[in-house]
């Protein structure tokens, strides 16, 4: 089938069980997260829950994130991607890790892993060595608090890295299925 578990002959180049689950969970914590809180900055005033707006709010504040209730325009692209793009690709993402063994995702992992990353790479970069003291919100000022922040974030850019090196170095990801001619 098109999702298969290891047979005897693939049981050596059998999909990392452990990194499908974490995969999955990663794909599927991120549909709510996607949905609820990180396309807020797109919605117009009012639009969103109170609760949903309260909740974004206390992170804001909380972890010094002026990006997420002014979002600078370069970042509000990454959130346009994030809605049309990405959060279309999360539940296939996640049925293929639940699945496992599904090596059609190889290609449309490497592209979202891919983009995930340049996107993050970014952001991280911003929160390192932007100047935030002219910001109208509370950002990070302190290192202390620039890392804490970057701490919010690394894992969505630990966890595509790990998608990318998975699907482009594990042997059955990396097997490709001889098609038949007609």
């Amino acid at each position: 089938g098109a999702c298969e578990g290891a047979g005897p002959a693939l049981a050596m180049a059998a999909a990392p069980r452990w990194r499908e689950r974490l995969f999955a969970l990663y794909f599927l914590s991120h549909i709510p997260i996607t949905a609820l809180i990180d396309l807020q900055p797109l919605l117009p005033a009012g639009i969103a829950p109170r609760a949903l707006t309260d909740l974004l709010q206390q992170y804001a504040t909380a972890f010094r994130d002026p990006m997420m209730l002014q979002p600078p325009e370069w970042f509000k692209a990454f959130i346009y991607c994030e809605a049309f793009l990405q959060l279309p690709f999360f539940p296939v993402a996640a049925y293929a890790f639940l699945k496992g063994g599904c090596r059609w995702i190889r290609t449309p992992a490497i592209i979202y892993s891919t983009h995930v990353a340049t996107t993050l790479f970014a952001i991280l970069a911003h929160i390192l060595f932007h100047d935030f003291s002219r910001s109208e919100l509370a950002g990070p000022q302190t290192l202390r608090e620039r890392l804490v922040l970057l701490s919010i974030y690394l894992p969505y850019l630990l966890i595509p890295l790990l998608l990318l090196f998975t699907m482009l170095c594990n042997p059955h990801y990396k097997h490709v299925e001889k098609r038949k001619r007609k």
